[in-house]
C-alpha cells in the first residue's frame, strides 16, 4: 500500500509518501509545498492544492493521512492552520483517495514512542526508519511520520475487521 502523509501549514505543507507492506516500510518520495507570503490566503491555498495535486499524480498513492489539528492559543493562527488543513484533506478525497487523520501525540508516539516528542526527535527517527529518504526539513519529516503512523493503525484495523464508517479515523 502507497501512503501519503501531510502535514498542512498555510506557510509549509510537508507531504511525504511510504510504501508499507506487512512491516516493512519503503520510502518513496517527500518535499514541502511553500506557499508565497505575499499572496491572498486563497491564492496561497490554491499553492497547497496544486502542489498535492502534483504529488499525487507523480507517486500515486493508494490512501493519504493527514494530522489532526490541535488546539492553538492564537485564534488567528489557528484559523489559519485549520483552512490549509481543509485544503490539504480535500485534495486526496476530490482524486478518490480515503482521507485518515490522526492526532499529533498519536503520530509521535507511533514513530518515536512518546507522544511528547521533539521535531529534532522525529527526523532522528524517520532517517532510522527510512534511512533512504536522506536529508529533509521538518515538514516533510512530519509527514513522513504521519504515513508511517497510518500504515501501523491502518493495517492493526483491517486486521480487526476493516474500516468503520467508510474512512479511518
Amino acid at each position: 500500500m502507497r501512503i501519503l502523509g501531510i502535514d498542512p501549514g498555510l506557510q509549509r505543507t510537508g507531504w511525504g509518501v511510504i510504501e508499507a507492506e506487512g512491516n516493512r516500510l519503503q520510502y518513496i518520495a517527500c518535499g514541502t509545498i511553500a506557499t508565497t507570503p505575499t499572496l491572498s490566503t486563497a491564492e496561497r491555498l490554491a499553492e497547497i492544492d496544486a502542489g498535492l495535486v502534483d504529488a499525487i499524480n507523480t507517486w500515486q498513492p493508494d490512501t493519504a493521512a493527514i494530522e489532526e489539528t490541535f488546539v492553538n492559543r492564537n485564534p488567528a493562527s489557528a484559523l489559519k492552520l485549520g483552512v490549509a488543513r481543509g485544503a490539504a484533506m480535500v485534495v486526496p478525497a476530490r482524486m478518490g483517495l480515503s482521507v485518515g487523520e490522526y492526532p499529533a501525540n498519536l503520530v509521535k508516539k507511533s514513530v518515536v514512542g512518546t507522544g511528547h516528542a521533539t521535531k529534532d526527535q522525529i527526523g532522528m527517527m524517520i532517517r532510522t526508519l527510512l534511512p533512504s529518504a536522506g536529508k529533509m526539513g521538518a515538514d516533510a519529516a512530519d509527514a513522513l511520520a504521519i504515513a508511517i503512523c497510518h500504515a501501523h493503525h491502518y493495517s492493526s484495523r483491517m486486521k480487526m475487521g476493516g474500516i468503520m464508517n467508510g474512512g479511518v479515523r
